[in-house]
């Protein structure tokens, strides 16, 4: 990922002077209500409303790997065609979203190449998360793979559709004069409509970023920003809730939160729009 500093300072013409305010947001479980599914490849059994993040967290070496693929082309191969055999038909790019331990791509490639994995357990999660969802305009799915065990332990697909109070809460931020970043483990394709739908720039939107990444996203937007907020509700957000000036955790989506990663936080909410209260607060003014 290019340098975020460079990016920004290119982009307003080298300003000397820092701006006020940058509100940084996840996307899914921050922005985007999420309904996620679990297939457990070792029983078979379906887990509805589980916090993907999770899955990885619960032990070291693991990594949860996006499909960048388009499910059409799933449904219409053949069922039972190894998902390696498909990764490789196709071309699909995989991409690590998070990790309990440092994870290389190669390796996901590797372990997903000698199980056995088929298209038709991703179709299996997709299916349902639609069925579930049926007005829903955000669909995603991957695998959670282990790197001591060399298995699949999970695979796994989720759905979501904006807060009810989403746009307006970016709305009034943009007109108290904050600039309005989205930083997301997720792809372009996703991201894309969603930031068209909240007229958020592409140049302020962050797709497949990493943990690491969004950590340092924060940390490039502080040297040109008086105040960096990151507003997050995953595992996947701890480094840039920790870097930013203030960390928000949202609780909206009624997960359970570790407490490692509230503790990461200086302010938990409930509510997408308390985010606007909180700046209202802050010493450093906003336009009115």
């Amino acid at each position: 990922m290019q340098s975020m500093t460079k990016r920004l300072f290119d982009e307003s013409n080298h300003e000397s002077m820092k701006k006020r305010i940058a509100v940084v947001f996840d996307s899914a479980g921050t922005l985007l209500h999420m309904y996620r599914v679990a297939k457990d490849m070792s029983s078979g059994s379906i887990l509805e409303n589980i916090q993907t993040t999770m899955l990885v967290a619960e032990r070291a070496n693991r990594a949860l790997v996006v499909l960048r693929t388009r499910f059409e082309d799933m449904g219409l191969c053949d069922p039972e065609m190894g998902l390696h055999d498909f990764i490789a038909m196709h071309k699909i790019r995989l991409s690590i979203s998070c990790s309990s331990s440092p994870f290389i791509i190669d390796d996901v490639y590797d372990i997903i190449r000698n199980t056995p994995i088929k298209v038709s357990d991703i179709n299996d999660v997709v299916s349902l998360v639609k069925g579930r969802c049926p007005d829903i305009y955000y669909i995603a799915a991957g695998l959670v793979v282990d790197s001591s065990d060399k298995i699949v332990p999970y695979v796994l697909s989720t759905g979501g559709q904006a807060y009810s109070r989403t746009s307006e809460t970016i709305g009034l931020l943009r007109d108290m004069g904050a600039d309005i970043y989205i930083a997301s483990g997720d792809d372009a394709q996703n991201l894309s409509f969603l930031a068209s739908s909240l007229d958020i720039p592409w140049k302020d939107v962050f797709a497949v970023a990493t943990t690491h990444d969004k950590e340092r996203i924060v940390l490039d937007l502080k040297k040109a920003y008086d105040i960096v907020f990151m507003v997050g509700d995953g595992m996947n957000d701890i480094l840039a809730l920790r870097a930013a000036d203030v960390g928000v955790l949202t609780a909206q989506q009624g997960d359970e939160r570790p407490q490692i990663l509230k503790d990461a936080a200086d302010i938990i909410i409930d509510n997408i729009i308390d985010v606007v209260d909180i700046i209202k607060k802050m010493p450093v003014c906003v336009t009115s």
